[in-house]
């Protein structure tokens, strides 16, 4: 049995995407996982690997700015201790998760190859704040331009993401979404005029996200509806700068949040999924995020900006409702116009869907690349 490792800087347990690949791959191979945390998946071994220190990013940011890009990389304290960790592994198949994995990956390598997950597009990660633009995105540019052209294989999220890629690289990404697992339950029907109208969103926030524009939309509805978050906070201090904003209104709740494997049950209480994130930066643009699939999985309604991937699923699908723009008026003008038998509608859609749009498919192109590329 072949040998693939699969190395993220993330909470394997906790990434959805990643901790998909490692299941999938486990049916048919010996996977050895390397990142935060334990995936905790049968029969895969886990090695843990060091997390970047803000003050040694700091401490390294001046070859940042004089564009010593492989100084910067290889002085980084985790990828010195990542290189100590791995470097005795000897496997067929390498899958490096996002661009900052893939030098130490073909580094490690010794005649395996190597397939780059890139996620999302590295060098427009966050380019809507300029600390990002002046310190890293040269940085991931290069780390793009002199790195992917190496790989043997490589995933991406969306169509736009892959075009872009393959304009700068040469390299065209197959396209991977972050559907999750197809999940066998009914949606939880809305009875009644009278029942409230339960909003939900989920995910990581962050200031770039912008999430106060959910909390200001509900000042534009009426009290037919109800809003709980569930947030993962990827930004100090964010999550209580929105319970501030939200505290006046006791229709806003702040959940927490859930486990990976029980985010679409959890969510099928609920009767539309709300996600409207305004193109700041180009991943936004051509975001196709997992929390859209969870949606579906749980048989809600959606309603969405008019984001470019997002809108070309819900369309085709007819899954619910896309607002004119992205402010807080255009999705609550949407939201108004909703009965309870739309809702259902949209509903009975997702349910429809459900199949066709979970990982099953994913699934089948994952394997057939690492087949491709192993030979076998």
């Amino acid at each position: 049995m072949k040998t693939i490792l699969v190395i993220a800087f993330s909470d394997l347990a906790m990434d959805s995407r990643v901790h998909r690949q490692i299941r999938f791959l486990s049916e048919r191979y010996r996977i050895i996982a390397s990142g935060w945390k334990d995936p905790c998946v049968e029969n895969v071994d886990f090695i843990p690997l060091p997390k970047v220190t803000p003050a040694h990013m700091i401490a390294l940011s001046p070859l940042l700015l004089l564009r010593q890009f492989e100084r910067y990389y290889w002085r980084q304290a985790a990828i010195v201790e990542c290189l100590k960790r791995l470097s005795r592994i000897r496997v067929h198949l390498i899958l490096a998760n996002d661009i900052e994995t893939l030098p130490l990956a073909l580094k490690l390598a010794q005649g395996a190859k190597v397939i780059l997950d890139a996620h999302e597009y590295a060098p427009g990660q966050v380019e809507d704040m300029w600390f990002w633009r002046l310190f890293f995105q040269k940085y991931k540019t290069y780390l793009c331009t002199a790195y992917i052209p190496k790989v043997d294989g490589m995933m991406t999220v969306s169509q736009g993401l892959a075009e872009m890629y393959e304009r700068d690289t040469g390299v065209r990404p197959i396209v991977v979404t972050n559907a999750p697992d197809f999940e066998q339950i009914e949606p939880h029907w809305l009875d009644d005029r009278e029942s409230p109208i339960r909003l939900v969103h989920h995910g990581k926030v962050s200031p770039s996200r912008r999430t106060e524009n959910l909390i200001r939309m509900m000042e534009l509805l009426d009290d037919r509806f109800r809003l709980d978050l569930i947030l993962m906070e990827a930004w100090p201090g964010y999550v209580k700068r929105l319970q501030q904003i939200a505290r006046r209104d006791e229709r806003i709740r702040f959940m927490p949040p859930v486990s990976i494997k029980r985010v679409s049950q959890h969510l099928n209480q609920y009767d539309i999924g709300v996600h409207f994130l305004k193109p700041v930066n180009f991943n936004f643009l051509h975001s196709l995020p997992n929390k859209l699939f969870e949606f579906v999985q749980a048989r809600l309604a959606v309603a969405i900006g008019p984001s470019p991937e997002m809108v070309r699923i819900v369309k085709h699908f007819d899954l619910g409702v896309v607002a004119q723009d992205f402010s807080p008026e255009a999705m609550a003008r949407c939201l108004i116009a909703l009965d309870a038998e739309r809702i259902n509608y949209y509903k009975s859609q997702s349910n429809r869907a459900a199949r066709a749009l979970s990982a099953l498919e994913n699934r089948a192109t994952l394997l057939g690349l690492a087949e491709k590329v192993l030979g076998s």
